[in-house]
């Protein structure tokens, strides 16, 4: 996806009514439940300052808390694997699979159901595990939503939130009931019954994880439909993929992280399940998996943890609401993106995370208002970040004097110098070079007023939305002298 790709989607949905409609009544729903959660600014404050130091903390600690993690997880009978990269950690997922399913086949339609996790869209396992003839049925409202129509989350809370109820509903009548409704408690119960007999059949269940706990060996999901605890308790195998920056120190930690997490997602003072797991079914249980496996993904996260800057992305606890308070995001959609995370968060995120060049592109696709930066409820700069990138993307490169990029290892990031562009390197040095030298400015100023008459209408992308720059017939300066003139002629006149 090249920047004049992202400007045609862009352009694409701008024209597109429904979808405006859909976008900013989601948005403003969204942004008036936060605010009333957080209607009191000094516990705003104080829970906020509380959420960023208890991540910052476990951040400073993370290869200690990570080790910690997993000797605490598999005391608990849970095993652990570590993944480097997206495909070592789908080759984890059809293995544990494969093991899981050669005495029990699975039901031929749904062998494999999965709860709500981004780190799975992160690593393109539902395409993975396609093309190895396994299907996995999403189970979350939204994603199966998505899964029928074939596309990617749009947001990452709210993955559906580009559909409307009609869009639904035809969805529904060609893959679920085979009539057309579209009462939205019927199309939800149509979706309950569909997806309630795959929970029964399924032998794997697949998750997400909200926070890892190192000091108990826990892991918490955070849920309101109840698909999560369904994928995690009745399949014989639970395979719950995180990122390694998920993990805290403690359980006295967790209650503060998920009341900024709720409150700041979906505008709920609490969800409706929290479910913490800390180990596979016991002798004595009736209920719960056999097997319970934890995948640690890195997907670049240590190379973000060794930039002191970068570092603060990954404090993030996935709540959505930079995207939700982003001007440009809710005008425009996830899809525009063309990346796993959307919006603000994904903008900085996306050049490590994914492999396309275009990441490159990202930070230069916002307004730099810092909506985003004011509501995140654990303090990460993203404003502050998203010039960062626009440094790395414009920058040069040189290995002979090492890079001012990366503060570890001197090494280039990702998308160094992918934007850099000589010719405009030149113009702005030349820009530079005129304004230290005020005689040559004056006089080029002047030239400007002079022959405004002939300069082009139309400028690059500014004029696509914008009345086209005309000078004025006179520069301030001219203007100043004029004006003191008049007032001196007034003064001796009177």
């Amino acid at each position: 996806m090249t920047l004049s790709q992202f400007e045609a989607r862009a352009s694409s949905v701008l024209q597109n009514v429904d979808l405006q409609h859909s976008y900013r009544d989601a948005m403003d729903y969204l942004v008036e439940r936060r605010q009333q959660q957080f209607n009191d600014p000094d516990e705003w404050y104080t829970l906020r300052k509380i959420g960023s130091s208890i991540k910052t903390k476990a951040l400073s600690r993370l290869p200690e808390l990570l080790l910690q993690l997993e000797a605490t997880l598999n005391n608990n009978g849970i095993q652990v694997h570590w993944a480097e990269t997206p495909d070592e950690a789908n080759q984890i997922i059809l293995q544990l699979i494969k093991e899981t399913t050669a005495s029990t086949p699975p039901d031929a339609h749904a062998p494999v159901v999965k709860g709500k996790t981004m780190v799975s869209e992160e690593i393109h396992l539902n395409q993975f595990l396609t093309q190895q003839g396994i299907p996995c049925l999403e189970t979350d409202m939204g994603e199966f939503i998505v899964q029928l129509a074939n596309e990617t989350p749009s947001h990452i809370i709210m993955p559906a939130i580009h559909k409307s109820k009609a869009d639904i509903a035809q969805l529904f009548k060609s893959h679920v009931s085979g009539q057309y409704q579209d009462d939205v408690d019927t199309l939800i119960q149509q979706a309950r019954q569909h997806l309630r007999q795959r929970f029964q059949k399924a032998t794997v269940g697949i998750s997400g994880v909200n926070f890892a706990v190192a000091e108990t060996g826990t892991i918490v999901l955070v849920e309101n439909e109840g698909n999560g605890r369904m994928c995690t308790t009745l399949p014989q195998t639970h395979i719950a993929l995180m990122g390694i920056e998920k993990v805290i120190a403690s359980l006295t930690e967790l209650p503060p992280l998920l009341s900024l997490l709720t409150r700041s997602a979906t505008g709920q003072s609490i969800t409706t399940y929290i479910n913490m797991i800390s180990g596979p079914r016991s002798a004595e249980e009736k209920d719960g998996p056999e097997q319970v496996h934890v995948i640690l993904l890195d997907n670049g996260r240590s190379r973000l943890w060794e930039d002191p800057t970068f570092r603060d992305v990954l404090r993030c606890i996935r709540c959505g609401a930079c995207m939700n308070h982003c001007p440009v995001y809710a005008r425009v959609g996830g899809h525009t993106y063309g990346t796993t995370y959307p919006g603000p968060i994904g903008k900085i995120l996306a050049p490590q995370l994914e492999t396309q060049s275009s990441a490159s592109e990202l930070p230069f696709a916002s307004s730099l208002c810092g909506a985003c930066g004011e509501v995140c409820p654990v303090k990460i700069p993203i404003p502050q970040l998203l010039l960062r990138w626009r440094q790395e993307a414009t920058g040069q490169y040189r290995s002979y004097h090492g890079s001012h990029f990366s503060a570890t290892h001197n090494q280039p990031t990702p998308i160094t110098g992918q934007r850099y562009s000589r010719w405009e390197h030149l113009i702005w040095k030349t820009w530079s070079w005129l304004n230290c030298h005020p005689m040559l400015y004056h006089f080029m100023t002047y030239l400007v007023t002079k022959c405004r008459v002939l300069l082009p209408r139309r400028l690059s992308g500014w004029t696509s939305y914008r009345a086209s720059l005309v000078p004025a017939s006179n520069t301030l300066h001219q203007r100043l002298k004029t004006h003191q003139r008049h007032t001196t002629s007034s003064k001796k006149q009177a």
